[in-house]
């Protein structure tokens, strides 16, 4: 009686090892996450289950060992749980399927930010230590080479582990589950429907839907509505264009909440014959190559899925942009970054935008001065002086730039910040680390601006940030004057604002903007500069007269007011007509 009381209890054991684990394994994912698992929903447990499941047998079936493939596939959903804590952290987004393209650039940049674990990741890694110790006698029992007694079971989970692929592969299937996606709040999605089976429905967004009604008719009709700007007016012909997208270069004293030991942008906003304003893009805290995206093609990421790499995904051809326009006009195009040459993959998709030649950090012809781990901007603004005083005599100049100082994070104790907040003196140690950077690049854009000051070659300098950093939470609510979970539309755009200068040692003709987004800066940048744009820039000055600023996260109108994209209001037809040029813009005309 004895003896078939232990087989029992080993014959449960074997099927709980069977069914069990994928499940505990999602629990302990979403713990990791920050997610109440408990919370779940039925439909959303068996999908993540299924899921996981598809990897948990295979891994049986081809090991033998059981014990082994449990703990493992706990420890495995551990970290992707982690992974996603802490990308959503400094980014705002979680791990989407377009990032496994840009492991390079993440692994670049990693050790620059700091990853203390939470109490749930310690907590989690006990839990799974707890589980080896109890099936540590079960290590043993596995067999990795199959015989008559093993091949059952084995074959058993091959089988499980192909059925479990299916919804994995056929993704709609993780909808009729209740597996949503939200391209605005990834990671609220990751934690209600399970950071894999949500990563998974993602996948179904790696390939840009085409919009209704692309037709060649309809195109002509749409730009048959666009109102022709006038020629600009320069007291120059065909000046250098220098454009600079500073690393997270943002400007937190203009809502007015803070009160800083220094201010950080009184060289810039003191500037002489210069344009200040304010432009919004589509992403915050990383996203970098997004921000340049957006500018450099005037395209906009609001049709396009959420955190989607353009440069690894869509530029992978020959693609219209300010270096191609300009080197039509006879410019030389350069584009230069101190950083690593293959991040973003900007080496590839540099040259399909019409640049003649890209340098990195390794390519810089002047003294690189380090600061907090990077590049700093004198140096950087240094090259950018050695590249015109190289150049052709009389050959006009595009370079475009992105700078790398005040790259996150902000954890640096070699580097002491010199910006504090009067009030509360050493209470934000990230912001104040990053307020002295930019600091240090308002200071050495002053000097940048003195030397071209001097020189008889008209040049133009376009300076913009490309997103908001990645700081303590709490800074940012006061500096917003409101929490995040308060904030109206408009607020939350304010999440997604970064100053701009343009200066030019020539004088500059008409005024504006005062607020603008990424993609419509550009159109500015080349009407003080004389140049006439193409068709598509006309259609984006002619919109950006009713709608001013339009990113992934919403838009504004005339009035300041604030919308989203999921409001239908008057403005959405025009907004479906800039998706319908952009999509032909980028993948190429549809077939009638």
């Amino acid at each position: 009686m004895e003896h078939k009381v232990l087989i029992s209890k080993e014959r449960l054991g074997r099927a709980a090892l069977l069914v069990l684990p994928p499940f505990t394994a999602f629990y302990l994912m979403q713990f990791v996450l920050g997610a109440l698992p408990w919370e779940m929903a039925p439909g959303v447990v068996l999908a993540n289950g299924l899921c996981i499941g598809g990897a948990y047998f295979l891994l049986w079936a081809a090991t033998g060992h059981p014990a082994v493939c449990c703990v493992l596939i706990h420890i495995l959903c551990g970290v992707w749980g982690a992974a996603n804590y802490f990308v959503s952290l400094y980014r705002g987004t979680p791990v989407l399927p377009w990032d496994l393209t840009a492991l390079g650039t993440a692994a670049a940049v990693s050790g620059t930010y700091s990853f203390v674990p939470t109490w749930r990741m310690l907590a989690a890694a006990a839990l799974v230590a707890g589980l080896a110790w109890l099936l540590r006698r079960e290590f043993s029992k596995g067999r990795f080479l199959m015989d008559r007694r093993t091949a059952p079971v084995r074959l058993l989970c091959l089988a499980l582990g192909a059925l479990c692929l299916v919804p994995a592969v056929h993704t709609s299937f993780l909808g009729e589950l209740g597996v949503e996606t939200d391209v605005w709040d990834q990671t609220g999605a990751y934690k209600k429907s399970g950071a894999v089976a949500a990563f998974l429905r993602n996948t179904e967004f790696m390939e840009v839907e085409e919009p209704e009604d692309t037709t060649p008719q309809r195109l002509a009709w749409i730009m048959d509505q666009v109102e022709l700007p006038e020629q600009a007016e320069t007291a120059v012909e065909k000046p250098n264009i220098i454009a600079i997208m500073n690393e997270s270069w943002a400007d937190f004293e203009e809502f007015g909440n803070l009160e800083l030991t220094e201010s950080v942008t009184d060289c810039i906003r003191s500037l002489d014959n210069a344009v200040w304003g304010h432009a919004y893009t589509s992403v915050f805290g990383a996203g970098t190559s997004a921000s340049e995206f957006e500018f450099l093609t005037g395209n906009s990421m609001a049709f396009l899925p959420s955190g989607s790499i353009p440069y690894q995904q869509y530029i992978l051809r020959d693609s219209p942009s300010l270096a191609s326009l300009l080197r039509e006009e006879g410019y030389r195009t350069l584009a230069f970054h101190p950083g690593e040459r293959t991040s973003w993959q900007r080496n590839q998709a540099y040259p399909l935008l019409g640049f003649d030649q890209f340098k990195c950090g390794e390519d810089m012809d002047v003294e690189q001065e380090m600061v907090h781990g990077y590049v700093s901007d004198r140096s950087d603004f240094q090259q950018i002086i050695w590249e015109f005083e190289h150049k052709e005599p009389g050959e006009p100049l595009f370079l475009f730039n992105v700078t790398i100082q005040s790259h996150g994070s902000y954890t640096d104790e070699s580097y002491p910040a010199q910006i504090q907040l009067a009030d509360e003196p050493g209470a934000y140690p990230m912001a104040e680390q990053y307020l002295t950077l930019v600091n240090e690049t308002d200071q050495a854009f002053q000097l940048l601006v003195d030397y071209f000051s001097q020189q008889e070659e008209p040049t133009i300098i376009l300076m913009f940030g490309d997103h908001q950093p990645s700081v303590e939470q709490a800074f940012l609510d006061k500096a917003y004057g409101v929490a995040q979970a308060d904030m109206t539309m408009g607020q939350y755009m304010d999440k997604y604002r970064t100053p701009f200068v343009i200066w030019a040692n020539y004088p500059l003709e008409g005024t504006g903007p005062e607020e603008t987004s990424l993609n419509f800066l550009g159109q500015y940048l080349l009407r003080y500069a004389g140049i006439e744009t193409d068709a598509y820039g006309s259609f984006l000055w002619s919109l950006q007269q009713t709608i001013p600023a339009l990113t992934f996260v919403g838009y504004t109108d005339g009035e300041g007011n604030a919308y989203s994209h999921l409001e239908t209001n008057g403005y959405t037809e025009k907004i479906q007509d800039y998706q319908r040029l952009q999509y032909v813009r980028l993948f190429g005309e549809p077939e009638e």
